[in-house]
This record gives structure tokens, C-alpha cells and sequence, in this order.
């Protein structure tokens, strides 16, 4: 396994490219890029980024979910051209980084009604052969509030869309209130990577190493699961102080998977 953190963990106080290049000396093997806003979706961003990211593999690209996914679930084919605008964006700005990978939400639930299957089969489907034509890979995340937020959901996709990977987050299955175990065997032979933090006995979230999660049970679970790929710690700017606490818990992930 691959030890990274995201770009994402050093947002509002860096800038992207700026993340990238602190990341290149905490001792990360990969990363993933968060893309922040619409200016950074567009390839000219990701042309100037490219260089910054030299020697650090860009494991997978990430973007703000509500600003566009949703719409590649309307039943109107004009709002999910919008979407698809966007789509071609960063699938063109993930070729530019020589990145394989995109983390995808989905449409955000906004009630407890019955999932149309057939229908979100197709879109999933329609947008994950959208992405191969750039040779990238869509990768639906388990997460609270959109669409794969109860474990079963990726299976019941997967039968519309055979070669979906899926982005194990372990912050996103405690929020769902589901045994984080569920969503790794729901997406087990299929898991592309992994999203990472910790929590305190408090509940808040910290980095991994800081708190009271067993990484060496997670990550034999993950290992059973056939997984074998990146681990990208994930954390918010609040959730530790200096950036050198980053590299601690690099160190830390690299012991426990050598140890697993």
C-alpha cells in the first residue's frame, strides 16, 4: 500500500498547487488533487499544476461534488449536458496529471424515498463510460450524504456498471452510522483506494495515529478485501496544527501497513 494525503488537508490556507508541492517533503508517496473551485476544473490550471506535482504521483482527482454531479442524475438530458461540461473538464485535467483516478459522489439524497436503481444504474453507467474515454477511472465513495450512503448501494450499481471502482472513506462510514467493515466487503475486489483520518475518544476527528482507531484491523480488512493501492489521509485544515504533524502520521500509516 501507498501512504498520500490530499491537497484537500491543507485547504483554505493553501492553495492548491501550493498543497501540492508542501506534500512533495511530508514524506507521501501520492496524492490526491482537490480541485477547489470552477477555475480549477479547467486543463489551463492543471497544465500549470502539472509541474508542481513533479515526483509525486497524482493517485486522483477530487472536485466540490454539488457543484456539478448532481446534475448527471436529472432526467433532462439538457441539465445533464451542464454536468458533462464539467465532467470533460476534469477528465481532461486528470490526463494532464497523469492521473488515472476521479472520486465521485454523486447526487446529494435529500429524503429517505426508494432509489429508482434502473435509472441510476444507466447514469452511472452513462458517466463512467464518459471517463474511460479519457482513460480515467470513476470511483464511487461511500459517503453520508450522497449517493452511496448505506452499504449494498455500490453492489446494486455495480450490476449496471461492471467495472465501477469504489473509494473506501473511513470518516464518511462513521458518519453513515454503519459498521465501516460493511462498506468494505460491499466493495470488496473493487476498492481503488482509500480516504483515511482518526477520531478521539471525544468523537472529533484527528489524523490517523492520533486517535482511537486500530489501523492494523482496518487495514487487514482492507487487505482481505483484495486491496493493495493508495491510502490518502484526508483530514480538514481544523483537525491538527502544523503540517509536520502530516509527515507523523505518514511515518505512522507506513509502520502499521508494514507491520500488517
Amino acid at each position: 500500500m501507498k501512504i498520500g494525503i490530499s491537497t484537500a488537508a491543507k485547504f483554505p490556507e493553501k492553495n492548491t498547487e501550493e498543497a501540492a508541492e508542501v506534500i512533495k517533503t511530508l514524506g507521501a508517496d501520492t496524492t490526491e488533487v482537490f480541485f477547489s473551485t470552477f477555475y480549477e476544473y479547467r486543463p489551463e490550471f492543471s497544465k500549470a499544476l502539472a509541474p508542481k506535482t513533479a515526483g509525486l504521483e497524482v493517485n486522483s482527482v477530487h472536485a466540490l461534488s454539488l457543484n456539478f454531479e448532481g446534475n448527471l442524475f436529472n432526467a433532462s438530458r439538457r441539465v445533464r449536458g451542464d454536468g458533462y461540461y464539467w465532467l470533460d473538464q476534469i477528465a481532461r485535467s486528470a490526463q494532464l496529471l497523469n492521473c488515472r483516478n476521479y472520486t465521485f459522489h454523486g447526487f446529494i439524497r435529500a429524503g429517505e424515498g426508494e432509489d429508482d436503481i434502473a435509472f441510476l444504474g444507466e447514469r452511472f453507467a452513462e458517466a463512467h463510460s464518459f471517463m474511460r474515454r479519457y482513460n480515467v477511472n470513476l470511483c464511487l465513495e461511500n459517503t453520508s450524504r450522497f449517493a452511496y450512503a448505506r452499504p449494498g448501494f455500490f453492489k446494486q450499481i455495480k450490476n449496471y456498471c461492471p467495472d465501477l471502482s469504489g473509494v473506501f472513506d473511513l470518516k464518511q462510514a462513521r458518519r453513515s452510522g454503519y459498521p465501516y467493515a460493511m462498506y468494505i466487503e460491499d466493495m470488496a475486489g473493487a476498492i481503488a483506494y482509500v480516504h483515511i483520518s482518526d477520531f478521539g475518544a471525544d468523537g472529533k476527528m484527528c489524523l490517523p495515529g492520533k486517535g482511537i482507531c486500530d489501523f492494523k484491523e482496518i487495514f487487514k480488512r482492507l487487505k482481505g478485501a483484495g486491496f493493495d493501492g493508495s491510502v490518502i489521509i484526508e483530514p480538514y485544515r481544523r483537525d491538527y496544527g502544523g503540517f509536520e504533524e502530516l509527515k507523523e502520521s505518514v511515518e505512522f500509516l507506513k509502520e502499521t501497513v508494514d507491520k500488517v
